[in-house]
């Protein structure tokens, strides 16, 4: 069953003093009135130019007068925003480095608060005694736009799991959030706010966070309302009475208050956990997309006035994208990406050992990669173009001793302090080797993984040498603009000795050894209603670069998911 929902032409004036063709008024183009044009008298001409002039101006301050209260306009939307720091942390990762292209992709935290701090959140969201409360980020998403543009990742973390958040400092009191380990991630907006979230992803993942964006309530229902509908789908009758959700099986339009239900509802979906919330999310999200890209219009004035003024004042943003033009631009960046090429994932996740019942943890191995697949720009969809080394033939190194290379230590992450010494003692093994021109450079430096960087082709070979040296994977190494020289950053994963460690240089075949390892699936909740999903499934081509089955990949184009509805919850 479909529900159907439900959300003047334009005149166009003269201009002032205008006539046809010069003659008289209504007078066909081109023929003169009783006097011709050669019969005009200088008082006529001096008259047609004093309405010249005043049409002039009069068109002139229409313009300004339009332009100021436009502009009064853009700074009230402005002004409506929400800015917030982008990281509480003390700590955080260096921005993702630039393609040889010099493009840098785009990692945005998408985040949706429960705040009942006002009225209109209050009668949505209901639990009017948590109106005080500091709100909670019950969803959780992280953007990932490519570096080209050709490809989305969209990362889900469930909001029950238990994670490290660290220490986080409040911008506005001063007060500081000890860091800890047995809190739920959802809970890391109540110390200081965005940023601290921000931070606790950084130390989850390893991705460097360039934005963030929080909605409320509000401004949820908003924007449903704005596009008329999002088109979803359930298998079953559904109703969720904690989120309100009442839906008969088959496909609806949902706008308004429940659109919001939908996003909220957990206990009606799947085994009632947060996870099959995510992909409830992720059917939306993508639905959405598919309705602006088929070319549904914000044409109505009134509308998108009412739309401005609700998205603007149920946003809260990083200090960096702070204004509407911004906002206005990322969105331009953001619909570069074909919706076939766009991929929702959950984290892989297995059952919290301190609390299985209500929490869970990363799923190791299949989290790992993942979280590793974003970081180094691979699209989860595993369509990136493939190339071919023996294509392009590397440019014969150079002398050892005339290669320059700079070493950074980049070993300090949100998660781990910096292990001392780490740029010099491998600077001075590259030039025990020969590399007589390596140098340590002590500028801080944060990131997970270690990079080999050169900024054009002709340096290849003298970068595959320096990796032969050390031991480093193909994988390290990188073209980049945002490097003149040899770059080498060591990285989190190799704290200590001269040689790259041979487990992370063979992850691949790491991975597919787990995978074996891990073949009856019995990990209790592993994977979500079925119990099966962080076993075998997503094993059989670890290799591949895509995301593991086990985070339950959703393409943008696919029009066939239907929520699984709870057995407990149908009517």
């Amino acid at each position: 069953m479909r529900q159907s929902s439900v959300r003047g032409p334009r005149s166009r004036g003269r201009v002032p003093g205008a006539r046809d063709g010069g003659g008289k008024k209504g007078t066909p183009a081109g023929k003169p009135g009783k006097k011709g044009a050669a019969e005009e008298t200088p008082s006529r001409r001096a008259r047609a130019a004093r309405i010249a002039r005043w049409t002039a101006l009069c068109l002139a301050v229409l313009v300004l007068g339009v332009s100021a209260a436009g502009y009064f306009y853009y700074q009230h939307l402005n002004g409506n925003l929400k800015k917030d720091a982008l990281n509480l942390g003390d700590k955080r990762l260096d921005r993702s480095a630039a393609n040889a292209e010099g493009q840098r992709p785009l990692n945005i935290l998408v985040l949706g608060s429960d705040s009942r701090n006002t009225p209109e959140n209050v009668a949505l969201g209901g639990a009017r005694e948590d109106a005080d409360r500091k709100p909670l980020a019950d969803v959780q998403m992280l953007v990932h736009v490519s570096a080209d543009r050709s490809n989305m990742s969209v990362i889900s973390v469930p909001r029950d799991t238990r994670t490290t958040i660290p220490k986080c400092t409040d911008p506005e009191d001063g007060k500081v959030y000890r860091e800890t380990s047995s809190q739920i991630i959802n809970t890391s907006l109540m110390n200081g706010g965005p940023g601290c979230t921000v931070a606790t992803w950084e130390e989850l993942t390893g991705i460097p966070i360039d934005h963030f964006m929080m909605i409320d309530f509000s401004g949820v229902v908003s924007m449903a309302d704005a596009v008329g509908g999002v088109p979803v789908c359930v298998d079953n009758n559904v109703y969720d009475d904690k989120s309100g959700l009442r839906l008969t099986k088959g496909e609806h339009k949902v706008k308004g208050e429940q659109a919001l239900q939908w996003l909220r509802t957990r206990h009606g979906f799947e085994d009632g956990s947060d996870i099959g919330r995510t992909h409830a999310q992720h059917m939306y999200m993508n639905a959405m997309v598919r309705q602006l890209k088929s070319g549904t219009k914000l044409s109505d004035p009134g509308q998108l006035t009412g739309l401005a003024e609700s998205a603007t004042k149920a946003l809260t943003v990083d200090k960096d994208l702070g204004s509407v033009k911004k906002l206005y631009d990322l969105a331009e960046e953001l619909k570069q990406v074909p919706s076939g090429r766009i991929t929702m994932t959950t984290m892989p996740w297995a059952s919290d050992p301190q609390d299985p019942d209500a929490h869970v943890v990363p799923k190791a191995g299949d989290a790992d990669k993942l979280f590793s697949l974003v970081r180094n720009d691979i699209a989860l969809d595993g369509k990136d173009k493939k190339k071919d080394p023996k294509s392009s033939p590397s440019t014969p190194a150079a002398p050892k001793g005339n290669i320059p290379v700079t070493v950074f230590n980049g070993t300090g992450t949100a998660a781990q302090p910096v292990a001392t010494g780490r740029g010099s003692d491998i600077a001075a093994f590259l030039v025990g080797q020969g590399f007589a021109k390596a140098s340590a450079d002590s500028t801080p430096r944060s990131q997970l993984d270690t990079t080999l960087s050169y900024s054009k082709a002709s340096q290849r070979g003298d970068a595959e040498a320096v990796a032969k040296a050390l031991g480093l994977p193909d994988s390290a190494l990188r073209m980049s603009t945002a490097v003149e020289e040899l770059t080498l950053v060591i990285g989190s994963d190799w704290r200590s000795g001269t040689a790259y460690p041979k487990d992370r240089a063979d992850a691949g075949a790491d991975d597919k050894k787990d995978g074996a390892s891990d073949k009856s699936g019995s990990d209790k909740g592993d994977g979500g209603p079925s119990g099966d999903k962080s076993g075998d499934k997503g094993k059989k081509k670890d290799g591949d670069n895509k995301a593991p089955e086990s985070a339950d990949p959703l393409n943008g184009n696919d029009t066939s998911a239907c929520m699984k509805v709870n057995s407990l919850n149908r009517f």
